[in-house]
């Protein structure tokens, strides 16, 4: 495995692979690798013959009142994981590297950003579609993996490929659970015992969504109120939001039809916890 820490010599070595004819899948991440991250890793590994992983911390999606300085980062463990699972090259630049100077050139996203997470993070995907920009041409992927937990991150990643006629394949991965339901998270450790009885929940209420469609429901309006009920009567949590949208557009639907997602997302005493489900309505 080897490690690239400069553009030049990123360019350089995908190019003479690319000249090669070899395939190049890509698990783009901001480090601290977690088993959701190594899934990606596991399932780009036997579709490509290379293995690309980018560890950067983008400074672009941090807010005002998020601490870039207290993002957890061990590269050296991160090292291991990815030798582990076979990855080829880790990208490891600096933000001096990325970033060598004011941007003459902004990357906005226009659409799939005012609902969900990102209603409450204005200018975050800005940030992460300029990074994503930059290292989509750095690294010249032939396949990129993401990961379904951060649903509205996939859908625009499927609007950026699209809309600038990037040569990708966008390999959504889906979410990696716990033998209870729960949604893997490194924000799970900062629940207290009860809270993380309770946790199992959210996963639950969207099972009782799926099952409420399967049986013929098609109003959102009631799936959310009952999916509601359900986490205020079974957890201590505050729920943020429950929503449902057509997917990946992200847009409002009177009435359910074709590809949906139902997410989530409910605040406990130290930990803000999210998950959805992505299904096809007939």
């Amino acid at each position: 495995m080897k490690i690239v820490r400069t553009i030049t010599e990123m360019q350089e070595q995908m190019q003479k692979l690319k000249s090669e004819g070899k395939t190049i899948g890509y698990v783009p991440t901001m480090g601290f690798l977690h088993e959701g991250h190594i899934s990606l890793m596991k399932n780009a590994r036997p579709e490509n013959d290379i293995v690309v992983l980018s560890i950067f911390v983008n400074p672009l999606q941090f807010g005002p009142s998020e601490d870039l300085d207290a993002y957890p980062r061990d590269f050296d463990r991160d090292h291991k994981i990815a030798e582990t699972e076979g990855v080829d090259f880790i990208f490891y630049p600096s933000a001096e590297e990325m970033y060598p100077g004011n941007a003459s050139v902004k990357v906005s996203v226009v659409e799939r950003t005012d609902v969900l997470c990102g209603k409450s993070r204005p200018g975050h995907f800005d940030g992460v579609a300029t990074v994503l920009f930059k290292l989509f041409n750095i690294i010249q992927p032939t396949r990129a993996y993401f990961g379904l937990k951060d649903a509205q991150q996939v859908a625009v990643v499927d609007g950026m490929i699209r809309d600038f006629n990037f040569p990708i394949q966008l390999i959504p991965v889906e979410t990696v659970r716990e033998e209870d339901g729960l949604a893997k998270s490194s924000r799970n450790v900062y629940l207290n015992h009860e809270e993380r009885i309770q946790a199992v929940e959210l996963s639950k209420s969207l099972k009782m969504a799926k099952l409420a469609i399967e049986n013929g429901e098609r109003n959102p309006d009631e799936i959310v109120g009952s999916m509601k009920n359900h986490i205020n009567e079974n957890t201590t949590g505050t729920v943020d939001y429950i929503e449902i949208y057509s997917y990946p557009e992200l847009e409002r639907l009177k009435t359910l039809k074709g590809k949906v997602i139902i997410a989530l997302a409910v605040k406990f005493s130290k930990a803000r916890l999210i998950d959805n489900t992505i299904l096809e309505v007939e």
